[in-house]
């Protein structure tokens, strides 16, 4: 399936306050807050959240289309993810701004502080997709992620106009978006992907209901953190699907655009909603274990042994058939009868009906 990601591209610098950020508000001075912190460390990670998000899409074998602005400062960053499978070829280099700064501090009970400079991300307005998928022989899917809003807009648009099936993705540019242009980002989207914050800002920012939301999309995916995802489709109860924990937990950040790739790559490889959700979940908790959203190390093996572990051995079964993980011998009876039912079903043609209607995978 022919993907891309558009969205910011950014170097991330992460820092760890040892404290509670609680513990330093005043509750009758919260209208003159002042606060600085003293860290415990500092992390200068490559980030943003179409590149997170093409780099674990490329961890599990796949070539997304970046799309996105940077500056000349992003060399080293395009030269790895390059390397990995990533295709650089849509990405805007600015002549004057430099790479997006994230810069983000996470206290004792991992809540966080962040501040974002756009930098060169001003200009990834000025790119179109059309240009894209000719040198591409055309597009399956584009995850429109957080990047300049006008950017957000102009891609949807270009989705929307063109016929293409689109995946939202607004973020942390909820807060920013006035009413019509969150509309117009999330109405007629296949996916639409939100965390618990951003699910209630997008009701206020919208002022629709729920069901509106609903009846205008596909599926309504929202990440839950340590209580995993919940799915929603107009006229379907909700399904709740359980986080994978992490080996360790390192720091969140990178960890919902880690959920949307694996969300994709089990799209693209035609597994249903629930066995998306679950490919997702397990490739954040890789994430989750690492300092940055492109540190963490993953393949279809591993992520099938984590899923293993979290869903059982039919869901293993299903997934690692679905992304053409290498068969290995079962080492119990429930290994074997899931493997076998995996594959019937595969033959059959069970799961090809995926949560936006998207055909299964064309080309990976």
């Amino acid at each position: 399936m022919r993907i891309a990601v558009t969205g910011s591209i950014a170097t991330d610098h992460l820092m760890v306050f040892p404290g509670r950020f609680a513990e330093q508000l005043v509750p009758d001075r919260l209208a003159a807050v002042s606060l600085s912190f003293l860290v415990d460390s500092l992390d200068v990670r490559p980030g943003g959240a179409g590149a997170n998000a093409a780099y674990g899409l490329a961890l599990l074998g796949y070539r997304p289309a970046l799309v996105g602005a940077v500056g000349a400062d992003f060399r080293e960053h395009g030269d790895r993810l390059a390397a990995l499978g990533v295709d650089t070829g849509s990405v805007h280099v600015s002549a004057t701004r430099r790479t997006a700064r994230f810069l983000c501090t996470t206290d004792g009970d991992r809540h966080r502080i962040a501040s974002f400079h756009p930098g060169a991300m001003s200009e990834a307005a000025g790119i179109g997709l059309a240009e894209t998928a000719r040198r591409l022989g055309g597009l399956d899917l584009v995850l429109v992620g957080a990047d300049d809003p006008g950017a957000m807009v102009r891609h949807t648009e270009e989705c929307r106009a063109a016929g293409l099936p689109f995946a939202a993705g607004p973020s942390r540019q909820l807060a920013l978006l006035e009413r019509d242009a969150v509309r117009r980002l999330v109405d007629g989207a296949a996916l639409l992907f939100t965390n618990a914050r951003e699910s209630a800002l997008l009701l206020r920012r919208t002022s629709w209901s729920r069901a509106e939301v609903l009846r205008r999309t596909g599926t309504w995916i929202t990440t839950l953190g340590a209580d995993g995802c919940r799915l929603e489709r107009a006229g379907e109860p909700p399904v709740g699907i359980a986080a994978v924990p992490p080996q360790r937990l390192v720091d969140p950040t990178g960890a919902g655009d880690a959920f949307r790739a694996g969300f994709l790559a089990g799209l693209a490889a035609g597994l249903a909603p629930v066995r998306c959700a679950q490919t997702g979940s397990a490739l954040a908790s890789f994430a989750r274990g690492a300092a940055g959203g492109q540190e963490y190390a993953c393949d279809p093996e591993r992520l099938v042994a984590a899923v293993q572990v979290a869903y059982g051995p039919r869901a293993a079964a299903e997934i690692a058939h679905a992304l053409a993980v290498p068969r290995r011998t079962p080492t119990t009876e429930a290994e074997a009868e899931a493997e076998a039912e995996a594959e019937a079903e595969a033959e059959a043609g069970a799961g090809a009906e995926t949560a936006t209607g998207v055909q299964r995978g064309v080309r990976r």
